[in-house]
This record gives structure tokens, C-alpha cells and sequence, in this order.
């Protein structure tokens, strides 16, 4: 599967400094952003996206912490086995089904790719557990390619700071695509996300502490 296509608008000048500036101030605050899942191989990074689907990175994080000292590798987990990996993942949401997958995924890895992740979203997407979403984490993280996984965070953060306007996670991934400064699309998913996890929160954003108030055109449903 290809990449979601870009959908460029026609941005004013002022409006393009405005966006350039928003991405320039999260560098200047972390130049280099990365996932708050602790991997230490690509296979690992696959999988604790995998066991993030609606579950936190915290408890993902306990969760692998112990699983990857027995079970790193394709052949590893596959040793383990499915029950055997459920003792570790059990307090994970979905843990039957993510069980079910990271075993397939072991199979088909050994079986089709020599044991190693395929660093290529038609092949990453065609492993199971692994959709659109969990490839551009996995591509954009290990900087193979510039994505964005358009999670609740990012939506958030990118509706409020006027970036998009887009109805779906696709069309607000496209949008994003077409008006963040090709240089730093790599890095802006974690700045989005990273943002609306600990800034940006859905009900009672923290605009004081927000480095980019000035720039959003939302600041003032929430401060009076």
C-alpha cells in the first residue's frame, strides 16, 4: 500500500509563516522527539506498537519490559508460544487478539523475511496486527519515512491549531502532509502527539504552558 496522498491547500503567506513557526518552536523545545515505547530493535518497536493499540504506553511499556528479556526475537516468541506470551501481556486491552497476532507475525517473519522486520509499508502493513497506523509509527520513529499516525492525540492537537480540518484520521494525515515544512515531517508526529498527551489535553488544555498559544486560533475557547 502506497502513502497517503498529500492534500496541499493554498496557504497565505502569513498563514504558512504562521504553521512554519508552530513546528519551529517544538524543535527548538526537542529537537529530536522520539516514541515513549522503550525498544532496543526494530522487531521490538513492531510489536510494542502492535500491544499499544487502545493501551497506554505505560502499561505496554511494563508489559515488554519483562516480555522482550525472554522473547526479542521472531524465533523467541514463537518459542514462547501464544500462552505463553498471554501471561505477559494479560493486563494489555485486547490481549486474546494481540496474542494471536504477535504469534502470526513471528511465523510469517521467519518464514518469509529471514527473521527481520521489513522496513517497507506494503510488506510491514500485510503482517498481522500491523495496519496503516502502526507502519507509520514504526517507518517515521526508525526515520525510513516521513509519516503520520494520526492517533486521538494528534487529531486533537491538529484541529485546534488549525492544521487541518479533516473529518477522518486519512484526511487529517493528508492535510498534515501538505502543510508542515517537508524538512521537519519526520519528527512531527511526536511533536503533535507528545503535545496533546501532556499540553494539549482533551478537556482542560494547558494554554499557559503552551509554547505555541500565540499561534492557535483555539486559544480562546479555553482561556478567558
Amino acid at each position: 500500500m502506497a502513502r497517503a496522498p498529500t492534500r496541499s491547500r493554498k496557504l497565505k503567506p502569513a498563514e504558512q509563516a504562521r504553521i512554519a513557526e508552530i513546528f519551529e518552536r517544538f524543535e527548538t523545545a526537542e529537537s529530536d522527539p522520539r516514541t515513549e515505547l522503550n525498544y532496543a530493535s526494530p522487531y521490538e518497536l513492531v510489536v510494542a506498537v502492535a500491544l499499544s493499540a487502545q493501551a497506554t504506553d505505560v502499561s505496554v511499556n511494563k508489559a515488554t519490559d519483562r516480555l522482550f528479556k525472554v522473547a526479542d526475537t521472531p524465533k523467541a516468541m514463537l518459542a514462547l508460544g501464544e500462552d505463553g506470551l498471554k501471561t505477559f501481556i494479560s493486563s494489555i486491552g485486547l490481549f486474546n487478539t494481540k496474542a494471536k497476532n504477535v504469534i502470526r507475525m513471528a511465523q510469517i517473519l521467519i518464514d518469509e523475511h529471514g527473521g527481520e522486520v521489513p522496513l517497507d509499508r506494503e510488506k510491514l502493513q500485510a503482517l498481522p496486527g500491523v495496519g496503516r497506523k502502526t507502519a507509520s509509527v514504526v517507518l517515521n520513529e526508525l526515520r525510513v519515512e516521513p509519516a503520520i499516525a494520526v492517533d486521538t492525540h494528534v487529531f486533537r492537537v491538529a484541529h485546534r491549531l488549525g492544521l487541518s480540518t479533516g473529518k477522518t484520521p486519512d484526511k487529517v494525515e493528508a492535510e498534515l502532509m501538505g502543510v508542515i515544512p517537508e524538512p521537519l515531517q519526520t519528527r512531527a508526529h511526536h511533536w503533535l502527539i507528545l503535545h496533546g498527551r501532556y499540553v494539549c489535553v482533551a478537556r482542560r488544555p494547558k494554554c499557559g504552558d503552551c509554547p505555541v498559544a500565540d499561534l492557535c486560533p483555539s486559544r480562546h475557547l479555553f482561556v478567558d
